[in-house]
């Protein structure tokens, strides 16, 4: 479908047309469906939030926010985040309730896929994040693009409104900063 059509029916769904709610999910279903299961990607088979779950989740929370979003990019990158967070929520939910005493069991470590295909512990990388975005707002938001969005760097420089070379250099740089914070993690 056309990227304009979508935009019109985001708007449609910012103002709360219910119909425009409907018809959005069919258009940007695969998109989503892809960037859960590779969110998701080695995953243990007893992993309680199913992929398909996640996008439903994070279809209910977006389309209920009456955030308006402008365009398909847009609406995935926000997408992204809200799946991020719903995975970091269950993780550390599941966390405490296994916990008891405050120390980790090991193989009680909900993760998710890095682009590399190496797991991460999901509260480790929410955690690295949130000092990210404190120490630099854009080199987080690129992370959150990228990594959980599954945008290109044209997809991500388009929608930061910065050049694609500024892209890649926040990517390099914030993935080696995050690459030491979890390795002492």
């Amino acid at each position: 479908m056309d990227p304009g059509a979508i935009t019109i029916i985001l708007d449609r769904v910012a103002s709360g047309d219910r119909d425009a709610a409907e018809a959005l999910m069919p258009l940007v279903y695969e998109e989503l469906r892809r960037v859960s299961g590779s969110l998701m990607r080695g995953q243990a088979a007893s992993h309680t939030l199913q992929p398909t779950a996640l996008v439903n989740e994070a279809y209910v929370k977006l389309v209920n926010a009456g955030e308006g979003y402008a365009n398909r990019a847009h609406f995935l990158a926000v997408a992204a985040t809200a799946m991020r967070q719903i995975l970091t929520d269950h993780a550390r939910r599941k966390r405490a309730a296994k916990r008891g005493g405050g120390a980790r069991a090991e193989g009680e470590v909900e993760q998710v896929a890095a682009p590399s295909g190496d797991a991460i512990d999901a509260v480790a990388l929410d955690d690295a994040l949130h000092r990210l975005e404190a120490l630099d707002p854009r080199r987080h938001r690129v992370v959150e693009l990228r990594f959980f969005g599954g945008l290109t760097v044209e997809e991500t420089a388009d929608l930061l409104g910065v050049s694609r070379s500024t892209v890649e250099a926040d990517w390099r740089s914030a993935r080696a900063w995050l690459a030491v914070e979890l390795g002492e993690a």
